[in-house]
C-alpha cells in the first residue's frame, strides 16, 4: 500500500511539474516565435513570467527523481540504462536553458549578446520538452523490457531504437504543444490589456487546436507504438469518462479564450493537461515500467518507504507554505500590475 501511495505522490509531482516548470519552457517557445511589431516586448514579459519562479518550479522534478531512485531503485536503473540518451539531452537542456536565461538578463547590454543567449534560451526550451515526451513515449510503449526492444542485438537496437520512433516523437511534439499552450494561456493574465494581450491570446488558440490534432495522431500511433496504453484509454471502464472530462476541458478552454475569459481558460487548460497526465499514468497501471516492473515488483523494503511518506509529511510542511509565499509575492495581481507599469 505505501508504494501505491508513493507511486501516486510521484505522478502529483510530475503533473505539477508539467503544469508549472512545462509552461516555463512554453514560454520559451514563445520566445522563439516572437514576431511583429510588438516582439522585444513579448520577449520582455515572457522573462517577467519567468523569471521569479523558474527555478523553484524545478523542485517537482527533483521530487519526481529522488523519489524513483529511493522507492522504485529498479525502475530508475531501467529508464536510466535504456534511456540515457534522451535523459542526458534533458539534463543538458535544462542546464544550458536556465545559464542562457540567467546569462541575457545578465551577461551585458550588448544586442548581440542579448540575441546569443536568447537563441540559446529558445532552442533549449524547444527540444527540452520534446526529449522529455520522447522519454514518456518509450516509457508507455512497453519496449524497455529487459531485453531491450527486441528488434535486435547491438548499441542501437537497445538504446536507440527503443525511443525512437514514430509514436514517441509524436509525443514529445505533443508535450511540446502542451507545454506552449499552458504558457500562451498563462501569458494571457500575466500581460495587460490590450494589443499584447490579444498577441498571446491567438498563440494560445493555435496552440490549443494543435494539442487537440496531436492527441489524436498520438493515440492513433499507440495501437502499433504503445498497446497497452492505448487499450487503457480506449477499452477500460473509465475511458469514456475520461475522454469526455478531457473533451470537456479542452472545449472549455477554448472557448473561454474565444470569449476574452482568460481566468476560466487557464484553469480550463491547466485541467485538460492534467488528465493527459493522469490518462497515461492510469493507462500503464500498475507498472511503473512496462512490461515487467509494476509498482510492487519494483519498491524498496517496507521500511524505506514509511521513512520516505515520514520525509515527504515534513517536507510538504515547508515547501507548500513557501511555493505560496513565493506566488503570492510575484504572481498576484498587484505584481503582474507593477510589473507592467
Amino acid at each position: 500500500m505505501s508504494a501505491v501511495v508513493i507511486a501516486g505522490i510521484l505522478v502529483i509531482a510530475l503533473n505539477a511539474y508539467v503544469l508549472l516548470g512545462g509552461a516555463d519552457f512554453g514560454g520559451g517557445v514563445w520566445d522563439l516565435l516572437a514576431r511583429g511589431p510588438r516582439k522585444g516586448a513579448q520577449r520582455e514579459f515572457v522573462a517577467h513570467a519567468i523569471g521569479p519562479v523558474w527555478e523553484a518550479n524545478h523542485v517537482w522534478l527533483i521530487l519526481v527523481l529522488v523519489l524513483l531512485f529511493t522507492c522504485f531503485p529498479a525502475a530508475f536503473t531501467r529508464l536510466a540504462v535504456t534511456l540515457n540518451l534522451p535523459l542526458t539531452g534533458v539534463l543538458l537542456g535544462i542546464v544550458l536553458r536556465g545559464s542562457a536565461f540567467a546569462f541575457r538578463g545578465y551577461g551585458g547590454d550588448r544586442d548581440v549578446v542579448q540575441r546569443r543567449w536568447g537563441r540559446v534560451f529558445a532552442i533549449a526550451s524547444l527540444v527540452t520538452p520534446i526529449l522529455l515526451g520522447v522519454t514518456v513515449g518509450a516509457i508507455a510503449s512497453g519496449q524497455l523490457g529487459e531485453g531491450g526492444s527486441g528488434k535486435g542485438e547491438g548499441y542501437f537496437a537497445s538504446y536507440v531504437a527503443t525511443w525512437l520512433t514514430p509514436f514517441t516523437v509524436c509525443v514529445g511534439l505533443f508535450t511540446l504543444a502542451c507545454f506552449a499552450f499552458l504558457a500562451a494561456v498563462y501569458l494571457t493574465l500575466e500581460v495587460p490589456a490590450g494589443p499584447l494581450r490579444e498577441d498571446f491570446r491567438a498563440r494560445a488558440l493555435a496552440a490549443g487546436l494543435v494539442v487537440i490534432l496531436l492527441a489524436g495522431l498520438s493515440l492513433l500511433l499507440a495501437q502499433s507504438g504503445a498497446p497497452r496504453m492505448e487499450a487503457g484509454l480506449t477499452l477500460s471502464r473509465w475511458a469514456v469518462s475520461f475522454h469526455v472530462a478531457t473533451g470537456a476541458a479542452a472545449v472549455t478552454a477554448l472557448t473561454a479564450l474565444w470569449t476574452r475569459r482568460f481566468a476560466l481558460a487557464r484553469i480550463a487548460a491547466a485541467a485538460q493537461v492534467s488528465l493527459i497526465v493522469w490518462g497515461w499514468a492510469w493507462s500503464q497501471y500498475p507498472y511503473v515500467v512496462p512490461p515487467d516492473l509494476t509498482i510492487a515488483a519494483s519498491a524498496s523494503p517496507r521500511a524505506t518507504l514509511r521513512l520516505v511518506l515520514g520525509a515527504l509529511v515534513v517536507g510538504a510542511a515547508v515547501l507548500f507554505p513557501s511555493l505560496f509565499y513565493l506566488f503570492r509575492v510575484f504572481k498576484s495581481s498587484d505584481a503582474v500590475r507593477n510589473a507592467s507599469s
